[in-house]
């Protein structure tokens, strides 16, 4: 079972290094584009009722690529797509957009990837604070599946443990 785990994880280290250096792979957009894609998703969350998820991190990050990974892969897009307006936040190399993430009480300082969930009027539900996704690379796209159920906003009838509600 350790074979397999590593062998899964050598293949996904190997596809984040590889997008890493892709020029037309690019998971955060240039760190001017911050304020304007926040604001958009504000606008969208609120007239598709779905949570705003804030994710800061950088280009060079290969936690931030296997996040990116994980987020998309065939069980969690269903789900964010559904209840969540993602916003990619560039850091630079720690050195922009720091007001937002100190806004949204997100201590970069810990690590990135750095995740923060809004409601969708823009009320800071959760912040990451300790660092939980910054060794992406060591965890599983489950990991990421049980964040977005836990956070995705509650629906009239469903129940927390259904995916797909």
């Amino acid at each position: 079972m350790k074979t397999v785990k590593f062998l899964v994880l050598a293949a996904l280290l190997s596809l984040a290094a590889g997008t890493a250096n892709s020029a037309d792979r690019a998971i955060y957009p240039d760190p001017g584009r911050a304020r304007a894609d926040l604001a958009a998703a504000l606008k969208t969350a609120a007239t598709t009722h779905r949570r705003i998820l804030l994710d800061f991190g950088g280009n060079w990050c290969g936690d931030c690529q296997v996040l990116d990974l994980y987020f998309h892969d065939a069980r969690n897009k269903p789900i964010l797509d559904a209840n969540f307006v993602l916003v990619e936040i560039n850091i630079g190399h720690m050195d922009a957009n720091l007001d937002i993430a100190q806004k949204y009480d997100v201590p970069l300082n810990r690590g990135v990837p750095a995740l923060a969930v809004l409601s969708e009027r823009g009320a800071l539900l959760y912040s990451q604070k300790n660092g939980e996704f910054e060794a992406m690379r060591s965890m599983e796209s489950t990991s990421v599946t049980e964040f977005l159920v836990k956070w995705r906003p509650a629906r009239a009838g469903c129940s927390v443990m259904v995916v797909n509600c």
